[in-house]
């Protein structure tokens, strides 16, 4: 399994501005893989792609390379830009 997740910091090194800030975490989780990519903010936009297509073909490619492997993967992309926008005030009466 280290080679597919070496393909995926490959190749996400090579998609960002920033590859030093690229990190993969795995564990396990419902019987499958998970691989959490974690690159800097500013280049989430860059590994989800318009629509989703860069990060599905991410997906596409690793989830063969690990049924080739007899295994199943998960790849999620860890967005910090969420936690850090403002928590919106509860409504009063």
């Amino acid at each position: 399994m280290e080679r597919v997740e070496q393909l995926i910091i490959y190749l996400a090194r090579a998609l960002v501005d920033q590859p030093d800030q690229v990190s993969l975490r795995t564990s396990e989780a419902e019987g499958a893989r998970l691989l959490e990519l974690k690159v800097a903010p500013e280049d989430v936009g860059k590994i989800i792609g318009r629509d989703g297509r860069t990060v599905g073909a991410l997906r596409t490619l690793l989830g063969a390379a690990a049924q080739k492997q007899g295994e199943k993967v998960r790849l999620e992309i860890q967005d910090d830009r969420r936690s850090l926008a403002p928590a919106s005030a509860p409504e009063g009466p």
